[in-house]
């Protein structure tokens, strides 16, 4: 099997996937941007052969990357890369070259948020009152029906990148004078807790693998506001989210792929469609998966790619933790000490890659606990800041 992979090297985590799929005898052809002296020793190992271009973004040079592989290596069994960011290239390049997974025809419905809502929707999901807004009065309109507050986002987008909250019409007339490249979608406020349905599918879509994580606030927030972000992944997941987030993902008609799907839960417990996201979580949660799971999830990738089985027996031992703080705050406790006082509950702990702080966090620290109690403990205890007064002296 050959199996292209765009981006190997990024983000770092992700390389996991080129040595779970070595490992089952495919050859992992790599195309980069980074040179190949740059990239890690076991990425090296694990890459069959690699391909640098001058830019990932210029599509003419990676379709010739493509090209030459399948010159060299025979028929292309799968061009993926799992990244956000790569999805409309790893689409074309399928098209292009006739291969097995999602198009780019395909892939419209599941990039533009208003297409998204449809398919929601027709799925028996609710949503959030919405509208594209091509010039001012569709938004005034929206507002007069709905009101205060609303959401704005690039109707398709790349996570919280330019997403913003609109409390009064002084916000709406600053947005409406905003410089915008791309067309945005205006949505009725949901208040709720943000809880997500990820997972795995296998190549005749059932869900192999499926899990959740609760976030503490929006990552729209925490983008905006420079707040810290904290979720975890809990041992049991909320029955009505894995109800919605399976109609979704068989709505949709994913295949062979990891999915994302945000949902708002009110305090009423009723489920709100955010959006759906067909790549895996951001940030640290694929290992999380490993560790609230004890399993390994490239691995598993690496069997439903090859032999469409997925093997591991999930019994969900742990909670997992993410605790992400940021570098303008001050706390009250180091990395160190918070891993001494809790010891192995705190199974990793890192500076985040700079791409992805303004999100997540300059530091991140993952704990994994049988009880929920204990993990509120850990997160109190991790994320307490040091008093103004303190932070002077």
């Amino acid at each position: 099997m050959n199996f292209i992979m765009l981006s190997p090297h990024f983000p770092p985590n992700y390389s996991k996937f080129c040595t779970a799929l070595r490992k089952k005898s495919v050859n992992v052809l790599g195309i980069g941007d980074e040179p190949y002296d740059s990239l890690s020793p076991e990425l090296k190992k694990d890459l069959t052969e690699y391909y640098k271009v001058d830019d990932l973004e210029e599509y003419d040079k990676v379709y010739r990357a493509c090209g030459y592989f399948a010159h060299k290596y025979g028929r292309i069994d799968r061009i993926e890369s799992n990244n956000e960011h790569w999805l409309e290239a790893d689409a074309r390049l399928r098209t292009d070259f006739n291969v097995t997974g999602l198009k780019s025809q395909e892939l419209v419905v599941m990039k533009h948020k208003s297409r998204m809502k449809e398919v929601f929707e027709k799925a028996g999901i609710n949503v959030a009152p919405g509208i594209l807004v091509k010039k001012p009065e569709d938004a005034a309109a929206f507002i007069a029906e709905h009101g205060f507050p609303v959401v704005v986002k690039p109707d398709c987008g790349v996570g919280a990148a330019g997403t913003f909250k609109l409390n009064s019409q002084e916000d709406l007339e600053n947005f409406l004078t905003m410089e915008r490249d791309v067309e945005y979608f205006m949505e009725s406020y949901v208040k709720g807790e943000i809880i997500t349905y990820d997972g795995l599918t296998d190549r005749d879509g059932k869900i192999v693998f499926h899990s959740s994580m609760v976030f503490s606030g929006g990552i729209m927030e925490a983008v905006n506001n420079n707040l810290d972000l904290t979720y975890y992944i809990p041992r049991k997941l909320p029955e009505k989210i894995v109800k919605a987030g399976e109609s979704s993902v068989k709505a949709f008609g994913l295949k062979e792929r990891f999915f994302h799907v945000e949902f708002f839960l009110t305090e009423e417990k009723e489920v709100y469609a955010l959006e759906i996201n067909i790549r895996p979580p951001g940030g640290w949660t694929v290992d999380m998966f490993n560790y609230a799971n004890e399993m390994d999830i490239f691995h598993q990738y690496a069997n439903v790619i090859t032999e469409n089985r997925f093997t591991a027996e999930i019994t969900r031992p742990y909670n997992c933790f993410y605790l992400g703080r940021k570098d303008s705050y001050v706390y009250t406790a180091t990395p160190e000490e918070v891993a001494q006082r809790f010891g192995d509950r705190i199974v990793y702990h890192s500076p985040i890659e700079s791409i992805f702080s303004a999100a997540i966090g300059n530091y991140g620290i993952v704990a994994r606990t049988r009880s929920l109690e204990e993990g509120f403990e850990i997160l109190k205890y991790a994320m307490e800041k040091q008093r103004n007064e303190e932070v002077a002296g």
